[in-house]
């Protein structure tokens, strides 16, 4: 006898709400399990209470740090000095052809071009929209809009300015908002954007700029907003103000936030992945060394060479991380 269409879809149904259930019951065994592990600990007393508090706390949080962070990059280390599948022991030649390789040097250039212009021209223009956002009516409401693109992942984000990018042919109506405002400017045949080199890698940029912008004002802000009215007041009688004031007394009270603020952005812009995956694949000079890490790794299938750069970019990144960490201490020292 023949399935029917109803019949599929209720065999459909059945295994669905079948997984469904068995995913719920699971998450409720797992929560379960440790709330009565949360519960002893609460309740232990005596001299292996304290320890044993301790233990069971921080013992998942270990346990998760190791096996997502401590063990792949132990592998990652060990995979970077052998061969494509990994089958032979090459020593340092991957990095040797990460530092020397003529492609690899463009795309390091290209990542350094990132790590200078991305950074800067956010944290920039955030601390502008600070100074300028806090001196208006409905401020909530501005720093809302300018902060909404965060809440965008990087992916959404370079949809939506390929769509700004895109352009036809000058026999055909412009569908991209550059490519029509460059019409409406009088160019008449506007070139692909996304083509463009070297310009095209200033207009990926922007995507990241446009995403960190409102992170960068929303935390200088807070900061300008917690110098002391004092401060401020004896500058101004000193005859201090406009410019002055900003560079002599604004600049130096949040200097610390404003460099945490630069490098969290930096790290950010050294791992930029997305938005070059999304909008170019890497192609037409904007290959970045994140990018790149994955084109070796799972495009050229050499996990040797990719392993190789995912340490190179996590080198790049520690001193940033060391350094915010540094910065951060600091601050909290001087509260």
């Amino acid at each position: 006898m023949p399935v029917t269409s109803a019949q599929l879809a209720d065999s459909a149904w059945n295994d669905a709400a079948i997984k469904l259930g068995n995913s719920f019951g699971a998450i409720a065994g797992f929560l379960g399990i440790l709330l009565v592990i949360f519960f002893a600990a609460g309740r232990a007393t005596g001299r292996f209470g304290r320890p044993l508090a301790i233990l069971i706390f921080l013992g998942p949080a270990v346990l998760l740090l190791l096996v997502g962070l401590v063990v792949p990059l132990i592998r990652t280390i060990y995979l970077s000095f052998r061969n494509d599948d990994s089958s032979r022991f090459l020593g340092v030649k991957n990095y040797s052809w990460a530092l020397t390789d003529q492609s690899i040097h463009q795309v390091l250039l290209n990542t350094l071009l990132w790590l200078i212009v991305a950074p800067l021209a956010a944290t920039g223009l955030g601390l502008a929209l600070a100074l300028l956002v806090d001196r208006m009516r409905w401020q909530a409401l501005y720093k809302s809009l300018i902060f909404m693109p965060m809440a965008i992942s990087l992916v959404g984000a370079s949809i939506i300015w390929k769509f700004v990018y895109d352009t036809r042919d000058s026999s055909q109506r412009q569908t991209g908002l550059l490519s029509q405002l460059a019409v409406w400017l009088g160019w008449k045949s506007p070139p692909n954007w996304i083509l463009s080199h070297p310009l095209n890698n200033f207009l990926l940029m922007v995507v990241m700029v446009w995403v960190q912008t409102g992170f960068a004002m929303v935390v200088l802000s807070a900061a300008i907003k917690a110098i002391p009215d004092e401060v401020t007041e004896a500058a101004r009688l000193d005859g201090a103000s406009g410019l002055r004031l900003f560079w002599y007394v604004t600049v130096p009270m949040i200097r610390t936030t404003l460099v945490v603020v630069l490098t969290t952005v930096m790290i950010v812009t050294l791992k930029a992945f997305d938005i070059v995956r999304t909008m170019t694949g890497g192609n037409f000079g904007t290959q970045v060394l994140a990018n790149e890490m994955y084109s070796q790794s799972f495009v050229q299938f050499n996990v040797g060479r990719g392993s190789a750069l995912a340490v190179i970019l996590f080198l790049a990144v520690l001193p940033l991380v060391g350094y915010n960490i540094v910065q951060l201490r600091k601050e909290r020292a001087t509260r």
